[in-house]
């Protein structure tokens, strides 16, 4: 008989071998998101049009807390140039949200998909994971994890999609 945590992995290795991923040069999922307040809810067709860093995270995830900065800034420098910044949380209380927010504030849209749907449609497999999708709503690009020494590198993704024509 197989022990309870052998069983869990099991499940969980069987889970992720049956997720498939959202793959550059194929459609973003178009997910339907909420806010903090539960005001109001959105897809991500929102943003066609322009170029969106979709960035999935959690209040418990150590990289995420070292990857909102960068998002700020890239927020805070490309938002004039069509680029937004979209954080979607996992978390399934919303007061570790909250307080993970209060200690690294986000000066970007923060959605919450509590179903975790979007994640699925997404094949999200590793916190954090940032994708890179054009102004026409293609992914170009998917990023698993946050390091500080490749935040140059994924800026210049950025900067060569905003100089992308939209067609």
């Amino acid at each position: 008989m197989m022990k309870p945590i052998y069983l869990l992995v099991f499940l969980f290795m069987s889970f992720l071998g049956s997720v498939q991923a959202a793959k550059t040069d194929s459609a973003a999922p178009d997910c339907m998101l909420g806010s903090l307040e539960n005001t109001q809810s959105f897809n991500l067709q929102r943003f066609k049009g322009k170029v969106v860093y979709v960035d999935f995270w959690a209040s418990w995830c150590g990289p995420c807390m070292q990857s909102f900065p960068f998002m700020n800034t890239l927020a805070h420098d490309f938002k004039d140039e069509g680029l937004q910044v979209l954080g979607i949380n996992l978390d399934e209380n919303i007061e570790d949200t909250r307080t993970f927010l209060q200690n690294t504030p986000a000066e970007f849209i923060v959605a919450t998909n509590s179903t975790g749907q979007c994640a699925k449609d997404f094949g999200v497999q590793a916190m954090p994971t940032s994708y890179l999708v054009d102004r026409k709503g293609v992914i170009r690009h998917v990023h698993y994890g946050f390091r500080p020494n490749e935040a140059k590198e994924f800026r210049l993704l950025v900067e060569q999609l905003l100089a992308e024509p939209l067609r």
